[in-house]
């Protein structure tokens, strides 16, 4: 692979995906009301408000203070969205705007930064410029804030959401007995873990580097709900002996009994996503678990997590070409017939919805529907080299975070490739988590 795996984009390019993102984001919160834009609907959570100024103000540093050297005179804004001067928590106490000032401060610094790039020299060898890279790195910065928002919708007090459902082309789903349930086997062997891009890389996948991994086995596809059910059902949130003693601690302290948004109706479960409560299904992936639970459904199974070193050689090595793809099916980007990302339905797919997404291996899935925990803590890579700072990685790193690769139903296609590396604290539930499971070979 070369070191820039993405080609420069000219500036066409650049602002049909600058709006398109753009576009995304003013339907997500097309319908949400003036109160629940400023409401903190959870401690977790930002106002929606301040996600919205908080894209805005990226793009104009990274775009106009950094790449034009122009400052537009707001350095006010600096410390209101600045994430690590203001966590979450405190959020709400900020002064914050309303929406029509966070839609015209977006509006603004996008009008500027489509201006800059009409004069911009798209071929210039800077590090931040050379194949487009701090363009990518906006451009991902937005999608990335688009599934923030999403979490956040689904945890909304009151009312619930309502999503602007468009089905759009989605995949006839297999039956569950058409699907192989045994293991995929991955042989011994040293492999090409990360990548050397620097067109859209983030630091924390780079360099590429070997790996020596001993012959493992991987889940086919993700645990699903049905599988949830039956390890719910065998007692698997009240058998201690399953979790680690970190999790149990945290499992009794927050009293944990299910998937969150999943709740008991009799001798049904149901599960809620958004404004549409139904049965648990027992085809589609499970949602919504943090890692401690996965870690103990995978020792009730007689498995383990995989190490993010095995998800990404399941999801990509190719062993008759000998090299790792950039994803699961290939070198080309997802579409909405090989994975479940980047659409409208919001929601899962059953498991086995899209074969044409397989990975060389067999696994299934491997991008899309849920962020499948691991159990790696997250770290830099041998040579890790900090780029462009150290606030998007680098502060980050150590055994407090677990690494979740493959991305989710509500991630954008831009935002997430077979190297990507996502990370929370175990005990995180508002992500669209799930898991599969590996074993010893």
């Amino acid at each position: 692979m070369s070191l820039h795996a993405g080609r420069s984009l000219s500036a066409f390019e650049l602002a049909d995906r600058l709006q398109e993102a753009r576009a995304r984001t003013l339907l997500l919160v097309a319908g949400v009301s003036e109160s629940d834009l400023r409401l903190q609907h959870d401690p977790l959570m930002s106002p929606i408000v301040w996600d919205l100024g908080h894209i805005a103000h990226f793009e104009e540093v990274w775009l106009l203070e950094n790449i034009e050297g122009d400052t537009p005179g707001r350095e006010g804004l600096r410390g209101m969205y600045d994430p690590f001067r203001n966590p979450r928590a405190g959020r709400a106490a900020l002064e914050l705007p309303g929406r029509a000032d966070a839609l015209g401060y977006l509006a603004e610094v996008r009008a500027s930064v489509l201006s800059l790039i009409s004069d911009l020299d798209l071929t210039s060898s800077a590090p931040l410029l050379a194949d487009g890279f701090v363009f990518r790195m906006v451009l991902q910065h937005e999608y990335q804030h688009g599934e923030t928002i999403l979490q956040t919708l689904q945890l909304k007090q009151g009312a619930p959401w309502s999503p602007p459902r468009a089905l759009g082309c989605l995949p006839t789903a297999a039956a569950p007995n058409e699907l192989d349930p045994a293991m995929i086997r991955i042989p011994a062997g040293t492999y090409p873990l990360g990548t050397d891009d620097r067109s859209e890389a983030y630091d924390n996948e780079r360099p590429r580097h070997a790996v020596e991994l001993p012959a493992f086995r991987m889940d086919r596809t993700p645990v699903t709900g049905g599988d949830w059910l039956s390890f719910m059902a065998d007692g698997g949130y009240e058998r201690p002996e399953l979790w680690a003693d970190e999790g149990w601690a945290w499992r009794t302290e927050a009293g944990i009994e299910a998937p969150k948004y999943w709740r008991r109706e009799g001798g049904r479960w149901l599960q809620r996503l958004f404004d549409l409560e139904r049965d648990v299904d027992p085809r589609r992936p499970v949602c919504h678990i943090d890692y401690w639970e996965a870690d103990a459904f995978a020792r009730w199974a007689g498995k383990r997590l995989p190490t993010e070193a095995e998800w990404e050689v399941a999801a990509l090595w190719d062993p008759s070409e000998g090299r790792m793809r950039r994803f699961p099916w290939g070198d080309d980007p997802a579409t909405p017939l090989v994975a479940n990302i980047d659409q409208l339905a919001f929601d899962t797919m059953p498991v086995g919805s899209y074969p044409a997404g397989a990975s060389p291996s067999g696994c299934l899935g491997m991008i899309g529907d849920v962020w499948e925990w691991t159990s790696t803590p997250f770290h830099g890579y041998p040579g890790y080299r900090t780029f462009p700072y150290p606030e998007y990685s680098e502060v980050f790193f150590g055994s407090e975070y677990r690494v979740l690769r493959g991305g989710s139903w509500a991630t954008r296609s831009g935002a997430v490739r077979g190297t990507f590396r996502n990370w929370d604290y175990p005990i995180r539930r508002q992500i669209f988590s799930g898991l599969r499971c590996a074993a010893d070979d």
